[in-house]
């Protein structure tokens, strides 16, 4: 993925000194053109294509505040009720993330949205056991961070 970068990044910057335009316009037209360039001769890389993993990065951070947004809208609903008709407890979640990485970016999106918390992690870091602030349906809770969390960083990562 560097390589493709910096490979991108000189195609830029010889457009620029072959067409003597030192400015935005000119970088921006060839790290396009690089874009293209890199983009049709991608079989010959080993590596797939950056562009599709910082498409993955955009699209976990955009899930982590959408998630941050429901989670803080449920946390006030639940603090504006009258009556507190809430479930706390905790839960243990099977992971399949299998690197050290993966698993404390998991705890920490876990972490930062309101309501849940990881509390900690098994010797073999395939088990987490986390608290949540409302348990209605602990599989549901299991496939929500498995479809949401978990999935993207799959992307990001493989």
């Amino acid at each position: 993925m560097a390589f493709q970068i910096v490979l991108n990044l000189i195609i830029a910057f010889v457009w620029m000194f072959l067409n003597n335009a030192w400015n935005g316009v000119g970088f921006l037209t060839g790290y396009l053109l690089g874009l293209l360039l890199i983009g049709s001769m991608r079989r010959f890389f080993p590596q797939r294509f950056y562009i599709v993993r910082v498409w993955a990065i955009i699209k976990l951070i955009a899930l982590l505040f959408k998630e941050l947004v429901r989670a803080s809208i449920e946390v006030i609903r639940q603090i504006v009720k009258p009556k507190l008709d809430i479930r706390p407890g905790i839960f243990t979640y099977q992971t399949q993330l299998s690197s050290d990485w993966e698993v404390t970016l998991l705890c920490l999106l876990i972490s930062l949205t309101p309501g849940s918390l990881p509390l900690e992690i098994s010797g073999n870091q395939r088990k987490l056991y986390i608290h949540a602030l409302d348990i209605k349906d602990q599989q549901k809770m299991s496939d929500d961070i498995k479809n949401t969390f978990e999935k993207a960083i799959m992307e990001v990562t493989r």
